[in-house]
């Protein structure tokens, strides 16, 4: 049997909370609120908001929020164990994130190969904030998603192997559509259960191994 791909989102998922967000609200003028909500309610891409985002913030402060991020965010209860599940298991793990080169990169280190790692990347050359995308939509996208998880999981996953989504928000929603099985929280989760996405709930990553274990006889 064919084991499955694991594709596991980063922001409030591996971390507890979301970092993009916690920079916003640390350093950011007042105006990224709006910008946020636009997000949330699709009325901006995922790309146009965030590259907005971050344009408010001046590359002067590169250092101070590296700092703060490095030294505020915190990793989910169990990542570590999870991680030495999926090398026992020998399940490929992807870690594909919206969040940024220079928090994702050393908040995982030790933990996740950095060729296993996709997400954005920020430039600090300029005097604000530029957020580049080297994992845009491809053809089959049109949603501007920044880092497209649908075309990295179209990339990275043979036909014939079984996906597993871990997430937890709009960032999620089109790679948990693509999926043949969800571990869900906070916005993924309820758009699992309004759109009957197969899916479980999860805390921990205790909990993500212990569905991994209960689905080991179906494949995914």
């Amino acid at each position: 049997m064919t084991r499955p791909v694991i594709i596991c989102d980063f922001d409030g998922t591996v971390t507890t909370s979301d970092n993009i967000i916690a920079i916003m609200k640390r350093f950011a003028p007042p105006q990224w609120e709006q910008l946020k909500d636009d997000i949330l309610a699709q009325k901006v891409s995922i790309r146009e908001g965030v590259g907005s985002m971050f344009s408010l913030l001046p590359t002067s402060k590169k250092e101070e929020i590296t700092d703060y991020i490095l030294n505020h965010a915190e990793i989910r209860d169990g990542f570590k164990d999870f991680i030495n599940y999926t090398k026992e298991q020998q399940l490929p793990l992807y870690i594909v994130s919206g969040g940024i080169d220079f928090f994702v990169y050393p908040l995982l280190k030790g933990l996740v190969d950095e060729s296993n790692i996709y997400c954005n990347v920020a430039d600090f050359s300029g005097e604000t904030i530029l957020i580049k995308w080297p994992n845009p939509c491809d053809a089959n996208c049109v949603n501007e998603c920044g880092c497209c998880k649908p075309s990295l999981i179209r990339r990275l996953v043979d036909q014939d192997q079984k996906k597993i989504v871990i997430g937890d928000s709009v960032t999620d929603l089109q790679a948990a559509k693509l999926a043949d099985f969800v571990i869900a929280r906070d916005y993924l989760l309820d758009k699992c259960k309004s759109l009957n996405l197969p899916h479980k709930s999860f805390t921990t990553f205790h909990d993500v191994i212990e569905i991994l274990e209960s689905r080991k006889g179906v494949g995914a």
